[in-house]
């Protein structure tokens, strides 16, 4: 139970075609998103491809976090994998792994749903630990679904989603 007294549940639907699905310990599917340099620079602002010890660190480690789930798209009956996303009150990190859904809107019906996730748990709050600078489309998606750079960071911004009130840092 990554988020203390919460149930995850095993699939979070969104729309038709679009789902979240729960984090199972199976990933190789995963390693060639995190093998080009381009989704490794908008992730970790490096271009060097993680080994397969260092993806299942990193899943690991988002697991015991907050919520760790697979973006999936169905596709001629069959939903496939294309990114992964980790919700908790103090970062959302998203990746849209396959590089031929971005641009399509995924990303904010994700986010969207997972702001939904948000208030149905009570949150006051959501955040995102951190955008770089030069990830104009992180910045845009999350932008237009109400977040707030709150504070500058060495690389980028923090941003902040204030659920029932205005948006600011501190919480106020």
């Amino acid at each position: 139970m990554p988020i203390p007294g919460v149930e995850q549940p095993n699939l979070l639907p969104i729309g038709d075609t679009l789902r979240l699905r729960r984090f199972a310990d199976q990933y190789a599917f995963a390693f060639d998103w995190y093998q080009d340099p381009e989704t490794v620079w908008l992730v970790d602002g490096v271009k060097t491809p993680y080994t397969w010890e260092k993806l299942g660190r990193m899943y690991h480690y988002l697991d015991k976090q907050g919520e760790l789930y697979f973006i999936e798209v169905l596709e001629e009956g069959v939903f496939r994998p294309i990114g992964d996303v980790c919700f908790w009150k103090d970062d959302l990190p998203i990746v849209i792994g396959d590089p031929s859904c971005r641009g399509k809107g995924i990303g904010r019906k994700v986010i969207a749903a997972l702001i939904q996730r948000g208030r149905d748990l009570g949150y006051d709050t959501l955040r995102v630990s951190e955008i770089y600078e030069y990830n104009g489309a992180s910045r845009k998606c999350f932008e237009s679904m109400g977040f707030r750079a709150c504070e500058k960071t060495e690389d980028g911004s923090r941003y902040v989603l204030m659920l029932n009130k205005p948006s600011r840092c501190d919480g106020t």
